[in-house]
Parts: structure tokens; C-alpha cells; sequence
């Protein structure tokens, strides 16, 4: 049966609404600044993950915030169980998720990419930790917010993702670069072969998790890797810290960059070749 004018004239103006609605949202960039997220959270437009532990999200936590502790989603990893998260705290296709912690923005990075991963591209990180965010008096409140389930689609992001058999496929290919995101004396003990080592602790400012866009990118030329290269970041244990240099070498505008999740616990366990590398002098790490 054909349905009558009424009938489609009502379901466009239905669909016209739902775009409008979709067009009205702000497609986030990697790292969220504090007015946005303010201007956010006032006309309930944007889902504040807070990745801390249950206790201390209970203390205090950004207005409007859903808990979801990192090692909840590091319990079970797999798409299928990040998908059913985003399910559960409210976050459809286009929610713009802005993702914070109190670990200098580490355990939020390793969060927000597992959504990036299995399709949610609109998130970022909060520039501040929840104790800066906190100490500038910002709002904060103490109930538990929950929201009613979302139902989010899987379409899973590969090209931001390695793994060790990928990274050992890499390691002897001149377009790719291999980033060992942890502290030099790591790094210097043992480390992938053919990595390079950009320490976490670098990327940081004093005010923010990372530095300015234009700072990563004069950082990170200034160390020798080509932004035209494709890069794959890893670090000590489930991929926080190289979580972290996965957006700041986003936020410096560099398009190619992959995540290895498993990072080097994984790479040790499966005795893949390690290199030990003693000549402190590799890098100059003070150098700008």
C-alpha cells in the first residue's frame, strides 16, 4: 500500500530533524580545551568519559561524567566488548566524547583509542588532568550519572592499529617508523629492534597532557622522523603511554600513525628479538 502525503511529508520532516540534529554536533579534534568542554557539557551536547577508579570518581568528578575505569575495558578488550561500553554509557555513533583521567592524560589516551578503533571517531582528550580541571575551580559534583543505552555501530579502524606480527613485518621497511614511547632508561635496557625513542615525558607542558600542535610538530621533526612515514607507537605493558604519543603525533598533524596495544610485554612473551642499547648519547633528548 502506498502511503499517503501525510505519511512521507511526516517521515521527512522526522529525517530532516534527525540531520539537523547530527549537523548540530561538534565534530571534536584530538585534544578537547576547557571551554569547549564547558560550553559542551552546558547544552548537553557531549559524553565526559572519566577513566579513573570507581572510588575516586565517587569523590568528585566533571559535571555530567560517566565512570568507566580503564582496567573495566582492559578487562575485555575485544571490539565486541568496547562496542557494548558505548553502548551502556550512552554514546551513539556521533556523541562527541571528550575522555579525562588524573594520570597525564595516559590511561584517557588508551580509552579514546580503543573507541577510535572500533568506529567512534568523534572523541578526544581533555587538556588537563581532573586535578588541574579541579584547581581552577571548575565544576565538579559527586552523583553517579548514567544515561539511557545508546545503540552504536562496529566498524573497526584497522589502520590505527598494529600487532606484533605487523611490527616485525615493519621493522625493516624505510617508509615505517617504530616510536618507543617510554623512559630512556627502558628504552636503553631493551626495546624493539629498529625503534626509535620518543619518552612520553616529553610531549607534555606544564599546564596541559601535551604541547601545543606547533610544538609536537617542531619536537618531532627535530628528532628526525618523516611525518610523510607511516608510525607505529608501542610502549612498556597495554599501550597508555604510547597511547599518548598516538594523539600528540595526531595533534601534530601527522595522518599515518598506528597503535600497538599489546606493546612490549607481549612482544617479550611471544620471544621476539629484543635490542639492548647502551650509547646514551643516541639522542640528544634536550635538544629543541
Amino acid at each position: 500500500m502506498n502511503e499517503s502525503f501525510k505519511q512521507r511529508n511526516s517521515k521527512t520532516k522526522l529525517l530532516n530533524k534527525r540531520e539537523k540534529s547530527k549537523s548540530s554536533l561538534l565534530a571534536l579534534d584530538y585534544i578537547c580545551d576547557i571551554d569547549t568542554l564547558r560550553t559542551l557539557i552546558k547544552k548537553n551536547k557531549v559524553r565526559v568519559v572519566d577513566v579513573r577508579k570507581k572510588e575516586e570518581y565517587k569523590k568528585g568528578h566533571i559535571k555530567t561524567a560517566v565512570s568507566l575505569p580503564l582496567a573495566e575495558l582492559l578487562s575485555n578488550d575485544d571490539p565486541d566488548s568496547i562496542v557494548k561500553i558505548l553502548n551502556n554509557l550512552g554514546i551513539s555513533d556521533d556523541t562527541p566524547v571528550v575522555v579525562y583521567d588524573d594520570t597525564f592524560g595516559a590511561l584517557a589516551s588508551r580509552v579514546a583509542w580503543s573507541f577510535k578503533f572500533v568506529g567512534h571517531s568523534n572523541v578526544a582528550l581533555l587538556e588537563v588532568t581532573y586535578d588541574n580541571w579541579k584547581k581552577l575551580g571548575l565544576e565538579i559534583e559527586r552523583k553517579s550519572n548514567k544515561y539511557p543505552k545508546a545503540s552504536h555501530s562496529m566498524n573497526i579502524d584497522y589502520s590505527i592499529y598494529a600487532d606484533a606480527a605487523y611490527i616485525e613485518n615493519a621493522q625493516n621497511d624505510k617508509n615505517k617508523i617504530i616510536i618507543d614511547s617510554r623512559e630512556r632508561l627502558n628504552f636503553l635496557t631493551e626495546h624493539i629492534p629498529n625503534s626509535k625513542n620518543i619518552p612520553y615525558t616529553m610531549l607534555r607542558s606544564e599546564n596541559s597532557i601535551l604541547r601545543s600542535p606547533s610544538e609536537l610538530k617542531r619536537f618531532i621533526e627535530n628528532r628526525g622522523i618523516d611525518s610523510n612515514h607511516e608510525i607505529i607507537t608501542y610502549c612498556g605493558s597495554v599501550g597508555t603511554l604510547s597511547g599518548l604519543t598516538f594523539f600528540a603525533l595526531k595533534a601534530a598533524g601527522i595522518s599515518n600513525v598506528k597503535l600497538y596495544p599489546k606493546s612490549f610485554k607481549e612482544w617479550k612473551s611471544l620471544g621476539k628479538p629484543k635490542t639492548e642499547f647502551k650509547d646514551a648519547n643516541y639522542w640528544d633528548l634536550s635538544a629543541e
